[in-house]
């Protein structure tokens, strides 16, 4: 049996089951599993090759469609997760770590001046909430849940969670237990 594919270990998140390529189609009819899909074909192919033009057009017309303002540049890692579909902004340069769920509303984004300018690091098993906003030159620890409606503007170690508008940081071994689940 050959190893699961990074689009199998995305929507294993989904079901707790690994999926054969029928089965994945099947799902599909999931806005966020269909971007997720999308996604992920226009990484397995270089932007300048027939396919990666072909996949990078139909991923557009979803993008619009269904909201989704992802690029195929963006580094994410195995076990993305979008929780809801709509209206989130990501980076392309941001880098996202492994069994990172994100839901509707989210917004990871470039500074373009002050002490953060950049964009973040989001480390590994990551739940950010509806209408949170991450911004500029920041690290986000692994094990970290960040609340709805968070605006996290500074780094934030290992597992914690964060609350509010500014974020309150609160140490937390078990930040996201319970909210990401079927870890790859």
């Amino acid at each position: 049996m050959s190893s699961p594919t990074i689009i199998q270990k995305d929507f294993y998140r989904e079901s707790g089951k690994m999926l054969s390529a029928t089965h994945i189609w099947a799902k599909c009819i999931n806005p966020n599993l269909h971007f997720i899909y999308l996604l992920r074909k226009c990484q397995r192919h270089p932007k300048k090759s027939l396919l990666g033009m072909f996949w990078r057009v139909v991923l557009r017309h979803y993008q619009i469609k269904y909201g989704f303002q992802i690029y195929p540049e963006t580094q994410i890692g195995e076990g993305f997760y979008l929780g809801h579909w709509g209206a989130v902004v990501i980076n392309p340069k941001a880098v996202i770590g492994k069994n990172c769920n994100i839901a509707q509303g989210v917004t990871i984004a470039q500074a373009n001046r002050g002490k953060n300018e950049g964009v973040p690091t989001i480390g590994n098993e990551v739940w950010i909430g509806p209408n949170a906003v991450l911004v500029g030159n920041i690290k986000i620890g692994n094990n970290v849940l960040i609340a709805p409606n968070a605006y996290i503007n500074f780094d934030v170690p290992s597992n914690s969670v964060v609350i509010g508008n500014p974020g309150v940081i609160t140490s937390n071994e078990n930040a996201t237990a319970g909210y990401i689940n079927h870890k790859i």
